[in-house]
């Protein structure tokens, strides 16, 4: 963990001449702590899959009403990337994001203390809100970055948003196991509360560009004008909210199989399996590098076939773990590879309005995750384990199709060089 007192040695500042250049530059050290600080917040959205049996019994919920804890917790990361998001590109995101997870340490202890299910279905609601974060910290990340490295920064911050979500199962798992899933709520407040105070000392005070001079209903018709003028836009959100249901319709519904016979599989050892998963954080990485050479068109589309391929070992789940495993490691190296490539292009369109393309993007994240839950946990308890992955790979198959029918109609970056002004040479 980057603490206070070791700000000298993960932060670099220089000095603005004449108005031209950063006053803040990333090390590597700052872009870790992003990448922490991002898979800190993003694993609250996680941490209940893992839980959803006990949780359900603990508070006498059906099975469709265990669903819409993962729903509702999308809803409302999905509301949050639309109105909190986008204030990025107007306040002081330092002080946004540590008012954000001062809030989102409240949502929490909301949830550790639920004795009903309205009043745990509102706290995993307000706690998807306030986990918005996560994205607000990822458009900061670019915006600190030099063009030509962009992709890197942002594959190596989105890989900690995928070891986040894997290890979220495996710590909610274990350390239910141990004292309950209470107890997994309380400590995630208390790691909150201490990434809070340790973003307030590093981060800088304001972002390399100066804020934009929008009202805040201005900020948000101006994300939807964004995506009225942009196809690439409008075509990656489309991918996003494909992938993200596809890797919804898994990992919201795999404990229900798991939990029962022939496996019978505890808390810890679920979420132990979302380790599997880790080549996602791989993927996150080498994707970045990929787009800064300009070879996002084909990244995408050898992500998106390997995608609709491992549904076919996924669907053997309940005669083989390993088969399980397979298709746990393509999904998540598909799915991470898509998305960071994603949020890569899209930023370059306006770095100006970062947030508010990585938020409107995300909402897209949002709707395909609250889709891919709710369906996938409904249709387990109708259709079984063979329909969920049908659904999976409906959905997947779609993503590789529009991907086949636009592919040539959507031109490609091209690799991004250095520059001594700094300037941004990509445009798609």
């Amino acid at each position: 963990m980057l603490m206070p007192g070791n700000r000298a040695a993960v932060t670099r500042r220089t000095e603005a001449r004449g108005g031209e250049g950063p006053a803040f530059a990333l090390s590597r050290g700052v872009v870790l702590l992003f990448a922490v600080a991002c898979g800190a917040a993003v694993a609250n959205v996680y941490f209940s899959q893992p839980l959803l049996v006990t949780m359900g019994h603990d508070l006498a919920m059906s099975p469709a009403l265990v669903g819409s804890v993962v729903t509702l917790t999308h809803v409302g990361y999905g509301l949050g990337l639309f109105f909190l998001v986008p204030l990025g590109d107007v306040a002081d995101r330092r002080r946004l994001i540590v008012a954000q997870l001062l809030l989102l340490v409240a949502a929490l202890v909301v949830v550790a203390a639920a004795r009903t299910a309205a009043m745990l279905l509102a706290g995993m609601a307000a706690t998807g809100l306030l986990a918005v974060v996560t994205q607000t910290l990822v458009a900061f990340a670019a915006s600190l970055a030099p063009p030509a490295g962009r992709g890197r920064v942002v594959g190596l911050v989105t890989s900690g948003v995928v070891i986040g979500i894997l290890l979220a199962r495996t710590a909610s798992g274990l350390i239910a196991d141990l004292a309950g899933w209470r107890s997994v709520y309380l400590a995630s407040a208390s790691l909150t509360a201490l990434l809070a105070l340790v973003l307030y000392r590093v981060l800088p005070r304001h972002s390399a560009a100066p804020p934009t001079a929008l009202r805040y209903g201005q900020l948000l018709r101006s994300t939807l004008t964004l995506f009225a003028r942009e196809r690439l836009l409008r075509l990656r959100a489309l991918f996003c909210l494909l992938v993200f249901a596809a890797f919804s319709t898994l990992w919201s519904s795999i404990a229900l199989p798991l939990s029962e016979a022939p496996y019978l599989l505890s808390h810890s050892a679920i979420g132990a399996l979302g380790l599997i998963g880790v080549a996602g954080a791989l993927a996150a990485t080498v994707a970045g590098r990929l787009n800064d050479r300009g070879l996002s068109r084909r990244t995408t589309g050898i992500a998106l076939a390997l995608l609709a391929v491992s549904w076919l070992p996924l669907a053997y789940t309940r005669s083989s773990l390993w088969a399980l495993f397979v298709g746990v490691i393509l999904l998540d190296l598909a799915v991470q590879a898509v998305h960071v490539t994603n949020q890569t292009l899209i930023y370059a369109l306006h770095p100006d309005a970062g947030s508010r393309l990585i938020g409107g993007y995300m909402v897209f994240y949002s709707i395909g995750s609250a889709t891919g839950a709710i369906a996938a946990t409904s249709l387990y308890t109708v259709a079984g384990w063979g329909a969920v992955c049908a659904l999976g790979a409906t959905f997947s198959c779609l993503g590789l199709l529009l991907w086949a029918f636009t592919r040539h109609s959507t031109p490609g970056p091209a690799p991004v060089k250095a520059t001594s002004g700094g300037g941004d040479g990509t445009r798609s």
